[in-house]
């Protein structure tokens, strides 16, 4: 449906208001941080000092003596199974030997968090270093020291591929990629670097847990995939799924850093110990020490043209730092070839992606896991070459990008392309025609594509007393403000306002399975099931209505709460109590995923995500003046130009954009976790550097429309593509301001001052 036919609907499109707007601004909201049991104790960890090595002595009885503790858990007392999403080498407690600095090795449940901390001061151990490896390009040579010995035997994904300190690799590969470069009139070859950094939520990562003397488990956590730690947490104990609930009362912000069991395995461990609910918190040390974050990355890009700056032929190597788990690092190099491609016509394409072992600390998924990592390297080498071909960095992409029709790396015929207009709109607002408007003073400007990810969403839609209805999913709301986006959608669907409609979302017990807050995909997702599961609930009220109005079932009209035809009406209250009293209540459900999405298979190996539905399409550009005496970068303009589809509620998507943006303005010139032989050395809020307001300047947002073809009013998932591009925006504004190339992540002043 074009964004022309929807110009006066009433609901859709509109600026409303979250609905959980009030609850949280008010503070009536409860996050999983505030959540408390009666008679809860207080966990805390006991984690590894050495980055590798053998476990000789632990001794807990100490702790397990002091007054308040009520329960010491460890390898030694309890048997947990290994787990993981793509190989199961994830260890809840290092047994006989660790791995990275900061695994854990017990943990204590006390009364009082302070008896906990004092507790973990008893402990213990004795260690006996092991020979560890901590460089990317260190860990991939022929004998290495192994982090895995025993990987092969390991239980794995079917696309992992387990090799020395490989836990997986992808390649894309099209074409004659050598021929192409001898066809080429000139050929790039460059390296580029970037850094861990953390996802930045305010919240930390906090789990209660409780059992029952049935041997059920529940646990409140901040956890973004419901299902996902349902079944993690199955598995580590061994149970089946149906014995663990997971709810999650409230999460203050995710960015992808809880997709995967942060604290609710030591929660659950230490109430099974103690018989009693166990609340597990991290500290802000822990945070950036031991959570999962963004790998750091190691890319090798290759590319060849004509001399009108065309692309001929594009080889490349993305190796991501995985830590010594693999954690998300297969999909994350799988996902990366593609970004590493980029939105372009490529007739000659290798590129490959690997997922690799260190003794550094485990990764994870952080906000479009990949991309700002491939996109800094990509767009930064078409700035190069544009620059040495003496083309304007914009004319050398709109000769390069995808447009409608052309395939994609994988082979994917892309549609509902909107990438020129974002290209055009973000150079005109950016003020491209003046790119150095002064000394020290440039533009930039990156572009991408990303995903709306698939994955099932299953809705209960219930019509209760009054004529409200109650909607329940299993999603969990991040803050993005998803599921108000839903009820609009369902209550123009229904005729209703957004206040009649009721969202429950996130308890593993009483809504149904979703793949989760992930992929840019949750309003997308759910709200295909939400009107499919309204669709089933008319089919009972039609009927009804119908008869309530003494009318065949094509002569109703829809609106106003209720139906009408021949000047009467029946409103949805009315039929709620009729359907009470007489034939029971009105409940209906849906489950939607998307169609899968053709691609060439010839073009792919052992590729996680090798089509998109619902492709989305942006571009970023920045103005920043650069100080020649200290290298320091202001930021004078920021522009996001995104092909959002169709923009459901526009305050809800410009609030996306900006946050992203600053989010991947902090990578590009602040953050990043300083890690030396496997330790943090900056595991703290004031040496680890995020942006705040007085760092970035207001973020113009562009909604540019090109509705997809399957999703709710054509809209495509907005969460994670405003994180890709600052990195190589800021990258290329920086060279245009001051003729210096930043190949390394974050751009810092040091960085700039000591360029030769």
């Amino acid at each position: 449906m074009s964004a022309g036919l929807l110009s006066n609907n009433r609901l859709i499109g509109s600026r409303h208001k979250r609905i959980d707007a009030s609850a949280k601004v008010q503070g009536a909201t409860i996050y999983a941080a505030d959540f408390t049991l009666p008679g809860m104790l207080h966990g805390r960890v006991f984690r590894s000092t050495q980055a590798h090595a053998r476990i000789l002595r632990l001794d807990t009885s100490k702790a397990e003596a002091l007054a308040g503790v009520r329960a010491v858990v460890s390898a030694k007392t309890m048997k947990l199974n290994l787990y993981g999403n793509f190989i199961k080498d994830f260890e809840v407690f290092a047994d006989g030997e660790v791995k990275y600095v900061g695994q854990a090795i017990a943990a204590v449940a006390a009364d009082t968090e302070a008896i906990a901390e004092a507790a973990l001061g008893l402990i213990e151990i004795e260690f006996q270093p092991l020979p560890a490896v901590f460089e990317l390009t260190e860990a991939i040579k022929e004998g290495a020291p192994l982090v895995h010995p025993d990987l092969k035997s390991l239980k794995g994904h079917p696309l992992a591929t387990p090799e020395g300190n490989q836990s997986s690799v992808t390649v894309i590969k099209t074409g004659d990629v050598e021929q192409g470069f001898k066809d080429s009139y000139r050929v790039y070859e460059h390296t580029f670097r970037t850094a861990p950094v953390h996802a930045g939520y305010t919240e930390p990562r906090v789990a209660v847990g409780q059992w029952t003397p049935d041997g059920d488990a529940t646990v409140w956590s901040n956890a973004q995939l419901l299902f996902d730690t349902q079944s993690s947490l199955a598995e580590i104990f061994g149970i089946s799924p149906g014995k663990v609930r997971v709810i999650v009362p409230a999460i203050g912000g995710g960015f992808g850093g809880k997709l995967r069991i942060g604290m609710e395995h030591f929660a659950l461990a230490l109430a099974h110990a103690a018989r009693r609910p166990v609340r597990v918190m991290s500290t802000s040390h822990e945070e950036l020490s031991a959570a999962l974050f963004r790998q750091p990355a190691h890319i090798w890009l290759k590319t060849g043209v004509d001399k009108e700056g065309r692309i001929v032929a594009k080889q490349g190597r993305l190796l991501v730092d995985t830590g010594a788990a693999s954690g998300s690092g297969p999909l994350i190099a799988s996902t990366g070839v593609t970004l590493l491609a980029g939105p372009y016509k490529l007739p000659n394409l290798l590129i490959e992606g690997r997922s690799i072992y260190t003794n550094n600390h485990p990764t994870g998924s952080v906000r479009a896991p990949s991309g700002p990592m491939s996109n800094f390297a990509s767009e930064s080498q078409m700035d190069i070459i544009a620059h040495d071909l003496g083309i304007d960095p914009l004319e050398i992409r709109l000769r390069n990008i995808i447009h409608e029709g052309d395939l994609s790396p994988t082979g994917q015929v892309m549609t509902q392309v909107g990438l020129e207009e974002c290209l055009l709109k973000a150079a005109e607002a950016i003020g491209w025609d003046k790119r150095n408007p002064e000394k020290n003073r440039g533009k930039g400007l990156a572009c991408a594509a990303w995903m709306t990810s698939r994955g099932s969403s299953g809705a209960y839609l219930k019509l209760s007393s009054g004529g409200v209805f109650t909607l329940m999913v299993g999603v969990v709301e991040l803050g993005t403000g998803a599921l108000t986006g839903v009820a609009q959608i369902l209550a123009e669907d229904l005729g209703v306002d957004v206040s009649d409609i009721t969202v429950v979302s996130a308890d593993s017990q009483t809504t149904p399975y979703d793949f989760g807050s992930q992929g840019s995909r949750t309003m997308v997702t759910v709200a295909n099931a939400a009107r499919m599961a309204g669709e089933n609930l008319m089919k009972k009220l039609r009927p009804m209505a119908a008869k309530a109005l003494g009318v065949a079932e094509v002569d109703l009209e829809l609106g106003g709460k209720g139906f009408s035809a021949n000047g009467k009406k029946v409103t949805y209250a009315e039929l709620a109590a009729t359907a009470n009293m007489g034939g029971g209540g009105l409940t209906a459900e849906a489950n939607y995923i998307a169609d899968a999405v053709a691609h060439d298979p010839a073009r792919v190996s052992k590729h996680y995500s090798p089509a998109w539905p619902a492709a989305s399409f942006h571009v970023h550009a920045a103005d920043v003046s650069v100080d020649e005496m200290s290298g320091a970068i202001t930021i004078n303009r920021y522009v996001v130009a995104q092909d959002v589809g169709y923009a459901i509620n526009p305050s809800n998507l410009e609030g996306q954009l900006e946050g992203g943006a600053v989010q991947g303005i902090g990578q590009a010139i602040f953050e990043e976790l300083v890690i030396v032989d496997g330790h943090v050395m900056n595991a703290n809020m004031t040496d680890y550097k995020m942006p705040t307001a007085m760092d970035v300047p207001p973020i113009e947002v562009i909604l540019v429309t090109h509705p997809a073809t399957s999703t709710p009013y054509g809209a495509k998932g907005v969460g994670e593509p405003p994180t890709i591009q600052p990195p190589a925006a800021i990258a290329n504004a920086v060279f245009s301001a001051t003729g210096k190339r930043i190949m390394s992540l974050p751009i810092t002043a040091e960085k700039i001052l000591l360029h030769d």
